[in-house]
């Protein structure tokens, strides 16, 4: 009997000292980064609406949407491509360059380049950098409608050079291809020399 379980205990021995061999899969990366597709959707201001010196240049309030197509660079740099709407409300005295010919309410279109800068990350329970504050600057061209209240010539469009920045906060959650966010970002329009400024919240997806 002590003979046999000698020879019984011996490969079970041998069994249990024998290393464990680490997984050769990869780790998978809880935060998906790549290309992204963004929408943004919230109100957005102007400050003082284009027009002549001498007019009136109402504070007017509206609403913006905007469509990202973009690259993450890594954790902390992301570039993109942005196309944006706006539409505002303004009172039926505000005539714009058109002489009282048009008057009231104005959008614009724009489109143009982005960069974004994930400045600090906050890592969850598990070690997980999810939530990142950043900053976000980015320029491009708009057009103002309708063209009365804006061109010196109705038949003419009216644009002009845009750029804008400000702050963001983003979280990653935990269905890896999805984050969510807010952002506020201040704008000026070169021409007409307007200020704006819009709060959207947003959503992205990376592929």
């Amino acid at each position: 009997v002590v003979v046999l379980t000698s020879l019984w205990a011996g490969p079970l021995r041998a069994q249990a000292s024998a290393p464990i061999l680490a997984s050769t899969e990869p780790p998978v990366d809880e935060v998906e980064r790549g290309v992204f597709f963004g929408l943004d959707i919230g109100p957005a201001f102007v400050t003082a609406a284009p027009a002549p010196t001498g007019q009136n240049k109402p504070f007017s309030a509206g609403a913006t949407i905007r469509l990202e197509l973009g690259y993450d660079i890594g954790r902390f740099v992301s570039l993109s491509l942005f196309f944006a709407g706006n539409t505002y409300s303004a009172n039926a005295d505000y005539v714009g360059n058109s002489g009282g010919t048009a008057s009231g309410d104005f959008s614009s279109v724009s489109t143009g380049l982005a960069v974004r800068w994930n400045f600090l990350g906050f890592a969850d329970s598990q070690g997980v950098q999810r939530t990142w504050l950043y900053l976000k600057a980015g320029g491009g061209f708009a057009l103002l409608k309708p063209n009365a209240l804006f061109a010196s010539d109705p038949v003419d469009s009216y644009g002009s050079i845009l750029v804008y920045g400000g702050p963001g906060l983003q979280y990653y959650t935990r269905l890896r291809h999805f984050s969510v966010g807010v952002e506020v970002v201040g704008s000026y329009l070169l021409k007409p020399k307007t200020f704006g400024f819009a709060i959207t919240p947003n959503l992205r997806y990376a592929f």
